[in-house]
């Protein structure tokens, strides 16, 4: 069950908030669909699948937003998103797909700063990385709400835009869950 969500200091400037009951939703449907693709995985792919799962947050992950929100201003989404959702590993989908939990998102962001994507230079609304793929590319969501994908493996290089935002980042990943399994 989700709670209430704690005061935030983020924000969406694209308008439309991700909605707390609409990543409990996909969270279901993205397990169920992993579930699915294990049971069949060795014999479809000839090896054996990671670790796959999308963990739900726990008082310990709400915390680690909070210290997170407390560290610096983060999109309401992405704090929506770990209210919910703990961290998410998906070796196997596609090339991979990892959303980093709270805890190593204010870690990261403490060695390594915001990442600079010069199509959303906001001084008040740092772009901070949020996941990963198995390539090593980062994705990283700015105060706009956008998604943007590394073009290389690295904290300091160009990135892309491939979301609107995180609902849409989400679903896309929902999708290609489903198109494995």
């Amino acid at each position: 069950m989700v709670g209430v969500l704690p005061e935030s200091k983020g924000m969406n400037l694209s308008g439309k908030r991700l909605d707390a009951e609409w990543v409990v939703g996909w969270c279901e449907q993205t397990s169920s669909a992993l579930e699915v693709l294990m049971a069949s995985f060795l014999e479809k792919y000839g090896y054996p699948p990671g670790e796959n799962a999308v963990t739900l947050a726990t008082d310990e992950s709400h915390a680690a937003t909070d210290s997170l929100v407390d560290l610096t201003p983060i999109p309401s989404d992405l704090t929506t998103l770990y209210w919910v959702v703990h961290e998410a590993s998906l070796p196997d989908i596609g090339n991979g797909y990892f959303i980093h939990s709270a805890s190593t998102v204010a870690e990261h962001f403490q060695e390594y700063g915001a990442v600079r994507i010069d199509d959303e230079q906001d001084d008040e609304w740092p772009a901070l990385v949020f996941g990963s793929d198995g390539g090593g590319h980062l994705f990283a969501v700015t105060g706009r709400g956008r998604v943007w994908r590394s073009t290389t493996a690295s904290w300091f290089d160009e990135f892309k835009m491939v979301a609107s935002s995180i609902q849409e980042f989400l679903e896309r990943i929902g999708q290609v869950v489903a198109r494995q399994a």
